[in-house]
Parts: structure tokens; C-alpha cells; sequence
């Protein structure tokens, strides 16, 4: 999730390591790189005219998957502040053909999501193995249809290791703590968001995926794209470094415990800016990617190269996905929706509420994911951190979606709101407000507060529909 979790390794030693990464049934045909930039660039004829139409998705995917130059200038037409960490790192090691992160080997790595037996071995100390016969995630074959990207792309969400994680394999002898944390557990006793794997080193880890921030469990069931409102990551690293008493610098270890559940700061600076897990539903209508619109999401390639290097920094630029996994996971997140909503609990007040969200909410909510434009974060009026922040600052706050916002809490980029009655009420403002994560006002986002009561109770039940 950040740099902090472990050193970032240099470009010699991830060469080096492409042994490795055979040895671990997970080293992929290295994809060719045209000597001369432009010299492979397709012959793709024009863009079709409707967008999202399948023949517009398979012209973005060639650009993505074949086009050097393409995917170089989609990168830097996205960065909306080139100056930040995040964007100067990218623009300095991303579609460089034959230099930089193009330069690391692919890895296809062998993987299997836990499953109760698997939890079960763990957690009596047995090291981490994989089945007998486990092959890549991926079979080499591109898919041939849009629903087959889309398969694909779940499996990367769910068993793509993000990186070995110490604090995870820790946690299934320590059963206590993990439940604690918000380690989520299917009615089958899977664990959402785990995986035993093969490291590029060779040795079989726990790691951790996508699906660990971005997929909860509801009545025993798994809802993915929802955020993970219960996991408390930092608590967990803090119980880590308590009882195996490894170094942790001591503001880290302060900043960590002020994280809580749902919360965690994944940026590249030593600024203190956590942000609340978001949800994944309706991406594909929002203009910008991240709570600080960092990213102009101009088109698929946009998001596709987002999870292209989230996926490599992640491993700590020792290797880099198959791009066609990481075309993959944006489709699948592309297709995310929310379960269906419960009926309103006062439908008589829902006119109303749908009124008042006309006149005070949609001009800013106004797109199909009833999100929006970015705006200037003294605008909104909330905790600047991260929209100022070294590592991926904008002055901007994106207008989040609102799908499913009732089950959304907590709310505002921060996650420091606990309910919409309490979004919306004026107490919120004032100095003696002891509701929020601590104590004082949480200031910003005024629209709806100066409504009546009875109003504030009609917008809600709305909100609660979408």
C-alpha cells in the first residue's frame, strides 16, 4: 500500500531476480520492444464513434496492449499535477520502451486464493505452501470475448499478489488479532484478499490483493468492489511490530494507530493524510481516478495503466504484470455494480428527498455513478492534506460517487463522518462536536446542512435509494 512496508529495490536487481521468477512457474515470455519508438505502432484506423461500443473497447485495448506510444501519451495526458510525487515517479520510469519499469521482467505468478483448509494449516504454523500442480493465473491466451476480460480480471483481483506480506502470514497464528482487524471471512471460511503464492524469489508466501481493501463479506457472502470498511491495516502492522519487536520508526508507528478501520495512508510522502477505502461502483463514469483526482481518467487507458503500476510499485518494482492482467483488472472494475438496495424505511418522504437533491446535490452529483467533476479543495472546505500533500496533491478533491452511499460510511475523502444524518447536520460544524473521530468540528461540505430537520431526514432516505 506504501513504500513504507518495504524498500524499493533497483532496476539491477529486478533483472537479476528473472530467474527467479522462472523457478516460480510465474516468469512469462518477456513481450518484445520495438528498437526504434513507433516502429510496432498498429495500424488501428480510425476510433470508433460510440463509446463504451464493443468495437470502442477493442481499439482502446490494441492502443493499450500495442502501442508504446499510446500508452506513453495516455500516461502523461492523465497526470493532472506532473510536479507530484506519484506523477514525476510515473513519467520518469513508465513507457521508456526499452529503460524503466517497460525494462522488468513479466511476472505471471502461481497463486491460490485461502480457502478454509488453507487458513486452517496456517494458522496451526505450518508454512505456506501451494496445491501440488498449481499453474500460472494466467493460461497465455487472450480472451476472445468482452465477458471473458472480464473473468480474467476477477481472477487478477483476487489472486494477483500485490506483494508478500509479513503482517498477513503473522496474523493466521495470531487468530485474535486477525479477527479484530477486519480479516473478513466467507461462509466457507475463505479469506477474501489472501493468497499463498510463489515469490519471484521462489519461496511461497501469504500475500495480499486488490480484493483485500475492495471486497467485503455480507451474511457470509462476498460483495467485491465494496470497500473494507472493517479492516483496520495499521492496528494490524502495530500488533505485528509489538510482539515480534522489529523496528518501526515511532511517528510511523503513531501515525498507524490513527488510521482505523476502513482508513490507511498509501501515499508515497511522510505527510499524514490517510484516506478512507473507496468503493469501486460506477468508476467508469468518473472523469478522474483517487479522492485527489490525480488521475484524468480520459479513457481506459488511464485506468489500465493506473493498475499496471499500482500492481509493479506494489511488488516494489521488482516485476511488472502481463499487461493483458492489467487490461483485464480495469475491465473487471469497470463492471463492478453495487447488491440491490433495500426498499426506503419512509417512502413518503422519497419525493421530497429526490427534490432537495435535485436543487442542493446534483449539480455536482450529476454523472450516471451520481459522482463528478474535481473541485478545488478550499471549495469543499474539508481537511487539506491530501489535496496539497507532496505525493499526490492536486488542490483538488474528486466529487465521489454516490451509489450505494448508504452502506458508504465513513464518509468525506478522509472517512471521518460516521453517518449521513451526521453529514448533513449542522452539529457537525461546531466547536463542542465529540462525534468524529476527534473531537472538534469536522468542518467542510456544507450543502444540505442548512436544510430543516424533516428536509435533512427526506434527502436521506433519497440517498438511501441510489
Amino acid at each position: 500500500m506504501t513504500q513504507r512496508s518495504g524498500a524499493v529495490v533497483g532496476l539491477a536487481l529486478a533483472l537479476a531476480l528473472v530467474a527467479a521468477c522462472d523457478r516460480s512457474g510465474g516468469g512469462a515470455p518477456r513481450e518484445p520492444v520495438p528498437a526504434v519508438p513507433g516502429d510496432a505502432t498498429p495500424q488501428l484506423g480510425p476510433e470508433p464513434a460510440e463509446v463504451w461500443s464493443e468495437a470502442w473497447i477493442t481499439w482502446q485495448r490494441r492502443r493499450y496492449l500495442e502501442d508504446g506510444g499510446a500508452r506513453r501519451a495516455a500516461l502523461e495526458a492523465s497526470l493532472v499535477n506532473p510536479a507530484n510525487m506519484y506523477s514525476a515517479q510515473r513519467l520518469a520510469a513508465y513507457g521508456l520502451d526499452v529503460r524503466g519499469w517497460d525494462a522488468l521482467p513479466v511476472w505471471n505468478p502461481r497463486s491460490q486464493p485461502i480457502t478454509a483448509e488453507i487458513a486452517a494449516a496456517l494458522e496451526r504454523g505450518e508454512a505456506p505452501r501451494l496445491p501440488a500442480g498449481r499453474k500460472p493465473l494466467w493460461d497465455g491466451v487472450a480472451p476472445a470475448t468482452q465477458a471473458g476480460w472480464v473473468e480474467l480480471g476477477r481472477r487478477v483481483f483476487f489472486e494477483y499478489p500485490m506483494r508478500a506480506e509479513v503482517f498477513a502470514e503473522w496474523g493466521f497464528t495470531h487468530r485474535a488479532t486477525f479477527d479484530a482487524i477486519g480479516v473478513e471471512r466467507t461462509a466457507a471460511g475463505g479469506v477474501p484478499g489472501l493468497v499463498v503464492f510463489a515469490n519471484v524469489d521462489g519461496k511461497t508466501r501469504v500475500g495480499i490483493t486488490c480484493a483485500v481493501c475492495h471486497s467485503t463479506v455480507r451474511d457470509g457472502q462476498l460483495v467485491a468492489g465494496a470497500a473494507r470498511r472493517t479492516f483496520d491495516y495499521g492496528r494490524l502492522r502495530i500488533a505485528y511490530f509489538d510482539e515480534t519487536r522489529a523496528f518501526v520508526e515511532p511517528e510511523l508507528a503513531r501515525r498507524m494507530a490513527k488510521w482505523g478501520p476502513g482508513r490507511a495512508d498509501v501515499t508515497e510522502d511522510n505527510d499524514e493524510d490517510p484516506v478512507a477505502i473507496p468503493d469501486l461502483w460506477g468508476l467508469r463514469a468518473q472523469t478522474s481516478l483517487t479522492q485527489a483526482g490525480t488521475i484524468k481518467h480520459a479513457s481506459p487507458l488511464a485506468l489500465a495503466i493506473r493498475q499496471e503500476t499500482q500492481l509493479l510499485h506494489s511488488n516494489h518494482q521488482l516485476v511488472r504484470p502481463p499487461r493483458e492482467l492489467a487490461w483485464a483488472l480495469a475491465m473487471y472494475v469497470y463492471s463492478l455494480e453495487p447488491p440491490p438496495r433495500a426498499p426506503p424505511k419512509h417512502p413518503e418522504r422519497l419525493a421530497r428527498g429526490g427534490e432537495l437533491f435535485a436543487t442542493h446535490c446534483r449539480g455536482c452529483h450529476g454523472n450516471a455513478a451520481h459522482g463528478g467533476r474535481t473541485i478545488a479543495a478550499t471549495a469543499i472546505g474539508t481537511d487539506l492534506a491530501l489535496a496539497n500533500g507532496l505525493a499526490r496533491g492536486t488542490g483538488l478533491y474528486r466529487v465521489p460517487g454516490l451509489l450505494d452511499v448508504a452502506r458508504g460510511a465513513p464518509y468525506l475523502h478522509h472517512g471521518v463522518v460516521a453517518s449521513l444524518d451526521e453529514l448533513l447536520s449542522p452539529a457537525r460544524l461546531r466547536a463542542d462536536y465529540t462525534r468524529g473521530r476527534t473531537p472538534g468540528p469536522i468542518p467542510g461540505h456544507l450543502a444540505g446542512t442548512d436544510l430543516s430537520a424533516p428536509d435533512r431526514a427526506a434527502l436521506v432516505t433519497y440517498l438511501e435509494t441510489l
